[in-house]
């Protein structure tokens, strides 16, 4: 037991310990004997001036010990021993920070991009304006040095004289502003003469063409016998048994173009190895053989709207021929500077349309021979062009993807349809005179009003691009399409619905034609073959008995 009492008696010493670490604190506590009124803090607030005095003691005291001895760490060199490597460096670092500095004044310096002022101006400040083999760009650093050593011996004056030089000379050289008129862009024409008096014919003569259109239609309208949609459905009913008549090798080479004469007796073909050939219909047979019309391939041909005996051809030569259906060589018409694409024939049949690869399209008197109109306005090729059956618009399209409608009575483009992505190929008016449709690469056929200026309807025609795309010359009850899926289609006029497929070439259909009454469609492709497509007798005589 007394041993045990021993053992617990010790025990309280580690405890003592405890207080001299806590007395040690206040003999430290002394120095900021000020803190000794903190007790009355509360009042602080009450009385700003006596606390905003009583922070100041502690914070000047702790400050002191620390600002002497940066200062005299900043102030005392002698202190330090510097050694001969760290100088050479601080005095690389000098140098690198003035050479920095004075390559940004240089660049931030307007020194002249053209040569020749670069030039005038070393020759103003007394400097070789040229040294030997040297560039521009080598010149223009050199005047770039000169400068900022100019600025970096204080001689901005100099600089400032010289600028002030230059940009008089050049106030001085420029002319007065006058105020230019914009005209809008037109091509002059070689005869103005001409080109007025058959403007003022192709406005007469659509004039009357379109007061007798509306005429007619304004009948057709008020006669009470008049159903224009059982017309239209038996129309489209009569397409839907177009079958495949006659087929006829017509070229050693693929045929490019076709087309019927005035009253469906005639067939005109177009082939690459130059040849322009007329067909006696029904049968097709040759009559006419004009071996070697063209120098390079013939590429389209198109009768005259109103004479069986004439016809014109194009050719990738950059000329198109007029002939007669003997084959004798009439005219020729030469102007265009690339191979040309497709023609037609104006109406009135007094002028001849031609789409060529230099972005032109060219209107010519048949009578003479002559240039009428050069129009520019699209920015690529142009491939086709067609008439409005008043004669009074022309419609152009081409590699550009665009389709543009001219007023030939003022020579104006009157309306740029845009909506394909690809280059357009075929374009052709409706009958009824207020519809444009447009077949082009990306496969589509669109079709445009005039009057709301937008497309109205989009056809995903074929698996390949559409090369030719014409409208039932008549009434416009449907349209056909050709295409290089060598296929035709047909399509109607009113809802834009498939009417027919005319599957029978084995190669790529390079153009279409149909005959004014409605009753043939002619193809022609790079098998080299005729196709002759009519309406099935069981029809024929349903519509005689209808009539």
């Amino acid at each position: 037991m007394a041993d045990q009492v021993p053992k617990t008696l010790p025990i309280p010493p580690p405890p003592v310990p405890v207080p001299p670490t806590v007395s040690p604190l206040p003999l430290p506590l002394p120095v900021p004997v000020p803190v000794a009124p903190i007790p009355p803090p509360p009042i602080a607030p009450i009385a700003p001036a006596p606390v905003a005095s009583i922070p100041p003691p502690p914070i000047a005291p702790i400050r002191p010990p620390t600002a002497p001895s940066i200062a005299a760490a900043a102030d005392d060199d002698d202190g330090y021993e510097v050694s001969e490597a760290h100088r050479q460096a601080k005095e690389r670092q000098e140098k690198a920070i003035q050479d920095l500095l004075l390559k940004r004044r240089a660049f931030a310096m307007a020194v002249p991009t053209n040569d020749s002022a670069v030039r005038s101006r070393l020759r103003r400040l007394g400097e070789p304006i040229t040294l030997f083999g040297e560039r521009e760009m080598e010149r223009r650093d050199r005047l770039r040095s000169i400068m900022v050593r100019l600025e970096a011996d204080g001689k901005l004056d100099v600089l400032l004289n010289i600028q002030e030089a230059e940009e008089a000379e050049a106030e001085a050289a420029q002319p007065e502003e006058t105020e230019e008129i914009q005209y809008p862009f037109f091509t002059e024409a070689d005869l103005p003469d001409e080109l007025l008096n058959a403007r003022l014919d192709i406005a007469l003569y659509s004039l009357a063409r379109a007061k007798s259109r509306v005429e007619r239609a304004k009948r057709i309208r008020d006669d009470p016998d008049e159903d224009l949609e059982k017309e239209a459905e038996l129309a489209v009913e009569q397409a839907q048994d177009f079958v495949l008549d006659c087929s006829e090798i017509a070229d050693a080479r693929p045929l490019s173009g076709c087309s019927f004469s005035k009253d469906g007796s005639y067939l005109a073909t177009s082939s690459w190895s130059g040849s322009i050939k007329i067909w006696s219909m029904p049968n097709v047979q040759e009559v006419t053989n004009i071996s070697k019309a063209h120098e390079d391939r013939a590429t389209d041909v198109a009768f005259s709207p109103n004479d069986n005996k004439l016809l014109a051809t194009a050719s990738a030569d950059r000329t198109a021929k007029l002939w007669d259906n003997s084959g004798k060589l009439l005219t020729t018409f030469k102007g265009h500077l690339d191979r040309l694409g497709r023609i037609a024939f104006h109406p009135s049949g007094k002028y001849l349309g031609t789409a060529s690869f230099d972005k032109t399209w060219r209107l010519w008197d048949v009578g003479t021979g002559k240039e009428l109109l050069l129009q520019e306005g699209h920015s690529r090729s142009v491939y086709s062009i067609c008439f409005h059956p008043d004669g009074s618009l022309a419609a152009s399209c081409g590699l550009d993807a665009l389709a543009r409608v001219w007023d030939l009575r003022t020579g104006r483009s009157i309306l740029a349809f845009e909506g394909h992505v690809k280059p357009v190929l075929g374009v052709s008016f409706s009958p009824n005179g207020y519809h444009l449709a447009t077949g082009s690469e990306d496969n589509f056929c669109r079709i445009w009003d005039l009057r709301k200026r937008k497309n109205i309807y989009s056809i995903p025609a074929h698996k390949n691009l559409i090369s030719q795309i014409k409208y039932e010359p008549q009434e416009g009850y449907f349209l056909a399409t050709s295409s290089y899926d060598s296929k035709a289609a047909l399509w109607s006029a009113k809802d834009f619905k498939p009417i027919k497929v005319l599957d029978g070439h084995e190669a790529k259909v390079t153009g279409l034609d149909i005959t004014n009454d409605g009753q043939k469609i002619v193809t022609v492709a790079h098998d080299r073959t005729i196709k002759i497509w009519s309406p099935g007798n069981s029809l024929k005589d349903s519509a005689m008995e209808l009539d």
